[in-house]
């Protein structure tokens, strides 16, 4: 996996966190989603109309539906339930600790759903990577003031949402290209989002500056760059590796929240943040070496060569497949 990539994509998800808590400040969840998204799809809709229309050549009407149902469970129903917790009282730290569980979920689902199996080693250190992002947040829940024990149920929802969407995504046996796929989520999160927003009386946006300013923030950073890499990341290396890197948005988001919000950031983060890397690390050296003389080029789920001898047995396996 590309590190830099990587980065990149730790950065721009966390900042999903850091985003809904400046919106949390002047809106509700609903109004805040459906301001970042309703003008991203109308971009969006009119760069698939004039500058990609190609892209859309060959697509059934299956493909498209399929498509529209990931961005409803890994966009709206993720986010909503994100938004929702931190509105709720939840801070963004457990929000980020509570979805940094998807890891486990996804191993645990790759086996049976997708044939990727992940190794012992693997286990070892997606255990290492939950038992690092516990660290860095088990002080929040013991202080969650006024807080509703049922808010922390919330993010949950979320995670498992954003699970099911993945393998969903992995599933697919037709690809569908990210130029595609991102515009047909992001209309669908218009959508869903403008009619929640709108039902609920909530549509229109307020009038302070924050507002707007968490909205080119959530849209730059989080929409183009947490989530473009998300699926970038999962194409090209795998379940178990993207889901990796979530160990790491608790630490990460903790240490953004102290230095935005003045919020604590003492030893027991600093240790987290460590035993996240850590985690990191023994996925990677968990992966099983390739055996000499196999080709490395990717396959595709429907059992076609990828051009250098290699017949495709998962969705797309790359030589580093445990």
């Amino acid at each position: 996996m590309n590190v830099l990539l990587s980065i990149a994509f730790v950065l721009t998800w966390s900042s999903g966190f850091i985003g809904a808590k400046l919106g949390a400040g002047s809106a509700s969840a609903v109004t805040v989603l459906m301001w970042r998204f309703l003008p991203l799809a109308l971009v969006l809709g009119t760069v698939a109309l004039t500058l990609t229309r190609a892209s859309w050549r060959g697509l059934t009407a299956r493909d498209v539906g399929r498509q529209v149902l990931v961005g409803a469970l890994s966009q709206s129903g993720y986010l909503l339930t994100v938004y929702y917790a931190i509105q709720l009282g939840v801070s963004s730290g457990t929000t980020a600790l509570i979805d940094g569980t998807q890891p486990l979920v996804a191993g645990a689902l790759a086996g049976p759903l997708l044939g990727q199996f992940v190794s012992r080693t693997q286990w070892i250190g997606l255990g290492l990577g939950v038992g690092g992002v516990v660290i860095v947040t088990a002080a929040d829940f013991a202080g969650s003031g006024d807080t509703a024990w049922w808010a922390y149920l919330v993010p949950f929802l979320g995670m498992l949402s954003l699970v099911a969407a993945t393998f969903l995504d992995r599933r697919t046996t037709r690809p569908v290209g990210p130029a595609v796929s991102m515009t047909v989520h992001c209309l669908t999160s218009a959508f869903v989002f403008t009619a929640l927003a709108v039902t609920a009386r909530a549509a229109t946006p307020p009038t302070e500056m924050s507002f707007w300013v968490a909205i080119g923030w959530l849209v730059t950073l989080s929409t183009f760059g947490g989530y473009g890499l998300y699926w970038l990341i999962l194409r090209r290396s795998g379940v178990t590796q993207v889901n990796t890197l979530m160990f790491l948005m608790a630490p990460v988001t903790a240490l953004w929240g102290a230095l935005m919000f003045g919020e604590p950031f003492g030893a027991q983060t600093v240790l987290g943040l460590a035993v996240g890397l850590a985690a990191v690390v023994v996925v990677r050296r968990g992966e099983r070496p390739r055996a000499a003389g196999v080709p490395t080029g990717r396959v595709t789920c429907d059992g076609r060569v990828d051009g250098r001898g290699r017949r495709a047995r998962t969705d797309e396996v790359h030589g580093n497949s445990p």
